[in-house]
């Protein structure tokens, strides 16, 4: 796939966590209090419990190799209900999520001034993200941006999740743009793997926890943020 004209693009859908937002500074505080709270406050416990997600409890971070990087409120709960004997699923899914929403949030760039530049050029905008719906909309409204975008999807809206093309593919019909006049802007190859398979032109960005060496042959272009969408679209 060539790369895109930025003049056909009329379209652009986000991944969220770490894209919109800073992955560390929002996950990783995450993963401490859900930990600490399933361990009722026992460090020990908290610390052997991260081993199962990826977190590694004495630094303070993911491993780049864990789950909850693309993976889905669901798939986490997969992991470590065998670990949580004394949770339903059910249970386990609603602290995840409760956590999730409550969850400090560091914007990667100030996102209300990028996000109004794009809209004043006629651009439609989106959100598609792996998290739940539930805390995906507290997210953005922390962030005073909610309402900027025309259509915003979990894991559990209903279209799939990503690196399957559905919450892309929604988004387009959503907005009434064909895929190949959209982006695809996230910072993990689960974003990029399914733009491309929804037809759409992708755009990595280094504000996850991915590097460039890993997301380069999935992506049209490659950015250090998604304050650069704006120069390379010509907006001023």
């Amino acid at each position: 796939m060539t790369p895109a004209d930025p003049q056909t693009i009329e379209a652009i859908l986000f991944d969220k966590d770490g894209t919109l937002f800073d992955f560390g500074a929002t996950w990783n505080a995450w993963a401490k209090s859900l930990l600490l709270r399933l361990a009722e406050g026992n460090e020990a416990r908290a610390a052997a419990l991260g081993q199962v997600i990826g977190f590694d409890w004495a630094a303070g971070v993911f491993n780049a190799d864990s789950l909850v990087i693309a993976g889905t409120p669901d798939e986490v709960v997969e992991t470590l209900s065998p670990a949580c004997p004394t949770l339903s699923r059910a249970e386990l899914l609603a602290l995840i999520n409760e956590e999730a929403a409550a969850a400090p949030m560091a914007p990667a760039v100030p996102l209300a001034p990028l996000l109004d530049r794009l809209i004043a050029a006629g651009l439609r905008l989106g959100v598609a993200t792996n998290d739940a719906e539930a805390p995906a909309f507290a997210h953005l409204d922390s962030a005073g941006v909610r309402d900027r975008f025309a259509f915003i999807a979990g894991s559990d809206s209903g279209h799939g999740a990503k690196p399957e093309p559905g919450q892309l593919l929604a988004f387009c019909s959503a907005v009434g743009v064909t895929p190949d006049r959209a982006l695809m802007v996230g910072d993990s190859t689960h974003d990029l793997i399914a733009g491309r398979a929804a037809g759409m032109r992708t755009v990595a960005v280094l504000t996850g926890l991915a590097g460039r060496a890993e997301l380069e042959p999935f992506a049209d272009l490659v950015f250090p943020n998604i304050g650069h969408l704006a120069d390379w679209l010509g907006l001023h």
